[in-house]
């Protein structure tokens, strides 16, 4: 049995018509930015995120980037950020001329350590940003409280996590203003490059909103200096069909996790997801850890079994980051993160059987050794 990382039939077939029809109309429509598709999704996913304003733009990474922005989060600030995240949310803080400062995560949940965070808090800190990571919502409510406490701003990464919740209140609405990814392999994926900020404040709102087109509200009126990261018409009508699947995908997805825990219970030598009290997870990824986790890859891949490793190489021990100064040891949970993580395949259209020779080919593995 051949079992890929990542298939997109099982969402992309049923669709394929109703996408036909809306590329169509936008075809017809011959109105192909910021028009009446961004319009429509941004009010959406703002009521499915539980927020009154959603912003779309032109990817995760941009929409970070303007949040910072509208923050004025600038040179000389300092922006705290988990060590084992994606690069990408420590390339928002540079984007901005702000220093991202790393703290390690939970151990078991692989968020951010909310314990950890008032320790690296200085006279420069202007935003904590909470990563989302893999699916699960980070425990928001005592970052929350520690970011009031030292009247500093909130902006959550929630490219992985969109549906997750942390006691009932969702992921991306906590924040002040908070950057999400709509890229095609997340659980709500455009087909092509997406994203969106979301936020409470519609102050920050108007910020982004005049940001991301240039700096202007009116054409050819520009206000500020800004930016061409404007979500593309064609991607918003897209996003708009897949978002009233969005919650059947993620109890899909709900199912073949919890096939996977039960067919890998009795492992030995990995360790499985954990989720936080309170916390929801929705699993954008389902990663297991081992210290074996090379040969393990092998071994999976050798039987027709696809896998990621999110992610090898930690930030702090990127080149791009060489200049900061940091070294093999400074962030050893990230490390030992990055060393030991293995994404298994999960995907809505993935069967019983297809989690069961999976876990099957764990089992063996681990009985050989």
């Amino acid at each position: 049995m051949n079992i890929p990382f990542l298939q997109f039939d099982g969402m992309h077939k049923p669709l394929k018509a109703e996408m036909m029809d809306a590329f169509s109309k936008f075809y017809d429509r011959s109105w192909y930015v910021l028009g009446e598709e961004v319009k429509a999704f941004e009010k959406e996913y703002a009521v499915y995120n539980e927020v009154p304003h959603c912003i779309g733009v032109s990817n995760g990474l941009d929409a970070l980037q303007l949040a910072l922005e509208a923050l004025g989060v600038g040179e000389g600030d300092e922006v705290i950020i988990p060590s084992n995240t994606y690069i990408a949310t420590l390339l928002a803080a540079s984007y901005v001329g702000a220093t991202p400062v790393l703290v390690e995560p939970n151990p078991e949940t692989y968020n951010i350590d909310q314990a950890k965070i008032e320790a690296v808090i200085t006279s420069r800190t202007k935003v904590i940003m909470p990563v989302h990571l893999y699916g699960q919502c980070c425990e928001m409510e005592e970052i929350m409280r520690i970011a009031q406490k030292h009247n500093i701003y909130v902006v959550e990464d929630n490219a992985q996590s969109q549906g997750a919740t942390y006691n009932g209140k969702k992921a991306g609405s906590w924040g002040h203003v908070n950057g999400t990814s709509f890229y095609p392999g997340k659980n709500l994926g455009a087909l092509g490059d997406a994203g969106g900020v979301t936020t409470n404040d519609e102050t920050l709102a108007t910020k982004i909103m005049t940001l991301r087109n240039y700096g202007s509200q009116k054409k050819y009126y520009n206000e500020v200096i800004g930016h061409n990261m404007r979500l593309d018409e064609i991607q918003a009508a897209f996003l708009r069909i897949k978002l009233n699947r969005l919650d059947s995908w993620t109890e899909q997805r709900r199912q073949i996790a919890a096939w996977y825990n039960d067919a890998l219970a009795g492992a030995k030598d990995i360790i499985l997801p954990k989720i936080a009290t309170n916390a929801t997870h929705v699993y954008h990824l389902y990663v297991v850890r081992t210290d074996k986790r090379d040969a393990l890859q092998e071994h999976l891949a050798n039987n027709g079994i696809g896998t990621l490793i999110h992610y090898p190489v930690p930030p702090h021990m990127q080149q791009a980051y060489a200049r900061m100064g940091f070294k093999k040891g400074d962030f050893p949970l990230a490390e030992k993160i990055a060393d030991t993580c293995l994404s298994l395949p999960l995907w809505p259209g993935m069967t019983q059987g297809m989690v069961h020779e999976v876990a099957q080919q764990i089992q063996a593995f681990f009985n050989e050794r």
